[in-house]
């Protein structure tokens, strides 16, 4: 594997672990998965929630709508309007909050931190594959 932990003492006298860039991508998203769930389940006790599959479905899906509206409300998409400063920060906690519920969402569907990194990794494949032209009946991706 390319999991590799090697540990140093630093200038406090501390040991400090070094950890390869995937185990560490790995821990970060299980991370954000656990997080999720907690909070979620949290919710969902405290509001007495009991909704059906499709209905946490349809909500997963309305809150990713709603908080990438909210992303549009920060740039300047309006051509209408005049411009203004795009206040990036805003941009970047939206998007945050995009993520928490796409893993609310893959939560509900039962997927793991680690199904959800496989299935990104294999459609992201197949992606480059279409901009490739090399997927057969999709080769209206490739460039020209």
């Amino acid at each position: 594997d390319n999991v590799h932990v090697s540990g140093r003492i630093d200038e406090g006298g501390r040991e400090m672990i070094t950890k390869s860039f995937n185990e560490i991508e790995s821990d970060k998203l299980e991370r954000i998965f656990e997080l999720q769930k907690d909070l979620n389940d949290r919710i969902v006790k405290e509001r007495d929630i009991d909704l059906h599959y499709d209905e946490w479905i349809r909500q997963w899906c309305l809150a990713i709508f709603s908080e990438t509206n909210e992303i549009l409300d920060e740039i300047n998409w309006k051509h209408w309007k005049n411009y203004r400063h795009i206040d990036n920060e805003a941009v970047k906690e939206e998007i945050a909050d995009v993520l928490h519920f796409v893993v609310s969402l893959a939560l509900t569907c039962g997927m793991t931190a680690d199904d959800l990194f496989e299935r990104y990794t294999s459609k992201n494949g197949e992606n480059h594959e279409r901009q490739d032209g090399t997927v057969e009946g999709r080769e209206d991706y490739k460039a020209n």
